[in-house]
């Protein structure tokens, strides 16, 4: 199958962007299922209802990471087999993705909701300050790369 018609990076740089950002949300929600939840125990992803619903919270959480990266990795291969891959766009969309569900959780779900706090029995503020700078750098650094050119592998010089 040919790679889409349009301009050059059009289309491809848009699905290049899905890749990165499903690919860039379930790795962070993997590292932060497996570190803070997993090795340190500082937290579930559902704390208010006990050990049991914060486990099983846990376990839906890992499933829905898993499944974001498998469907942004058969995106890639499909990117790939087209020769339509934006490697830009695509790192792009990942650190987007990353720092977007960081920020997400730390403000939504930690703040707003109230689901889980970052870690219990501590000063909450250099935590939650280091949560939300660890969403906002990736984040800002993949909204610079999205200002930039988007070349897709095949147009790129071999």
């Amino acid at each position: 199958m040919a790679p889409p018609a349009g301009p050059p990076g059009r289309g491809r740089s848009g699905r290049s962007v899905l890749t990165g950002v499903l690919i860039g949300v379930g790795v962070a929600g993997f590292v932060d299922e497996v570190v803070f939840h997993q090795l340190l125990h500082w937290h579930h992803f559902y704390d208010r209802a006990g050990s049991a619903a914060g486990l099983v919270s846990d376990g839906l959480f890992h499933a829905f990471s898993w499944t974001a990266v498998v469907v942004g990795l058969f995106l890639l291969a499909d990117l790939h087999r087209r020769q339509a891959t934006v490697p830009r766009r695509v790192w792009a969309g990942g650190l987007t993705g990353a720092g977007a569900f960081q920020l997400y959780d730390g403000l939504v779900h930690h703040k707003l909701l109230e689901l889980h706090q970052v870690r219990y029995g501590v000063d909450l503020l250099p935590y939650d300050l280091a949560w939300v700078a660890g969403g906002a750098v990736p984040l800002l650094v993949g909204l610079v790369l999205l200002r930039g050119p988007a070349r897709p592998l095949a147009d790129l010089p071999r």
